[in-house]
């Protein structure tokens, strides 16, 4: 073969080789893309379609026997495996009410929270209210003063960057006396904190709050855009018996169908599990079930009640029980 042709014959060649490096190259980035995107769409598929808080009250025992400090919250929440952060009020009463929850008080609980906060890259979601007088019960007087009590509370919510107070609609035992009275006392704290861009949620908390049906009448009658509950799946005892057994309990089931359609919070409950890490109460197939199709993605907050395991044991496995029920539920 002469020079000229080898040479033209050559380069020819590694032309085509050439060519064809690209062309491989350009198949394989299409398969790394295609992977990519597969292993992105498992990701999302595996993902819980709710976002994991975890609600204080779930180490009450910690602060209240042990002497944990309150504000190591967030550091605590934050080592468990979760982004957001559900106060409770009545944790901050030993610095709080010898103050007479005065408005440097409530400022110094707003500061240290958000600084902790902040510090450990936590969101701060709702701060449940209690101990501050009944929203429902029957005296005028004392309704109101109990929105006022509760408007310190907004306050600092709208302070902290949360998107809700939770509130108990305590009062009558009578439905119409009660229903009357905690609309009344509702609206009036929600028009308060429409103006700080507050929601109100009410928590199936016992009394008459805890009937699903009249709960939801409440609701509905009150029809405001920042008034909403916040479904427990545990929180159904409307009555008890003297020794705190219940006495007259509401299906769970049925009330937390009727209310998420007005949720804005929702409260994961939990008090034994088994050897399967299952609750032993309740259902949180049947319950997360409810809550996904109700078309709910917010935080789902853990408050675990158990005395079997200790507080960090049970927040764990209630935790991990509601991320494998979120893989099963379709």
């Amino acid at each position: 073969m002469k020079r000229r042709n080898f040479i033209r014959n050559s380069s020819q060649a590694g032309l085509a080789l050439s060519l064809l490096g690209v062309y491989a190259c350009k198949e394989n980035k299409k398969e790394e893309a295609a992977t990519d995107e597969a292993n992105e769409a498992m990701a999302r598929i595996t993902e819980p379609f709710f976002k994991l808080s975890l609600a204080q009250w779930s180490i009450h025992k910690m602060i209240i026997n042990d002497g944990v400090d309150p504000y190591s919250f967030a550091e605590k929440a934050k080592k468990w495996g979760f982004t957001g952060l559900e106060y409770v009020s009545a944790l901050y009463h030993k610095e709080l009410e010898p103050a007479n929850f005065s408005d440097e008080a409530m400022a110094n609980f707003v500061e240290r929270s958000n600084a902790e906060a902040k510090k450990h890259g936590m969101e701060n979601v709702l701060i449940m209210i209690d101990r501050q007088g009944n929203l429902a019960v029957n005296d005028e007087a004392e309704r109101d003063e109990t929105v006022e009590k509760h408007k310190k509370w907004v306050d600092a919510a709208a302070a902290m960057g949360c998107h809700a107070i939770r509130v108990n609609l305590n009062g009558s035992m009578d439905p119409e006396e009660w229903k009357a009275s905690a609309i009344d006392g509702l609206t009036k704290l929600c028009t308060y904190a429409k103006t700080k861009n507050i929601n109100v949620l009410v928590e199936n908390h016992g009394g008459l709050s805890s009937n699903g049906a009249l709960h939801t009448e409440v609701m509905k009658s009150v029809s405001m855009d920042n008034c909403g509950t916040l479904p427990d799946f545990g929180n159904f005892c409307i009555t008890r018996n003297e020794d705190r057994s219940c006495k007259e309990e509401y299906d769970k089931y049925k009330g937390v169908a009727e209310l998420m359609p007005y949720a804005k919070a929702v409260s994961a409950k939990s008090n034994d599990f088994d050897e399967e890490g299952n609750d032993t109460g309740i259902d949180y197939y049947k319950m997360l079930k409810l809550v996904k199709d109700a078309g709910y993605t917010g935080y789902i907050g853990v408050e675990y009640e158990g005395s079997v395991l200790d507080e960090e044991a049970g927040i764990k496995a209630t935790r991990d029980l509601m991320l494998k029920v979120a893989k099963e539920i379709v």
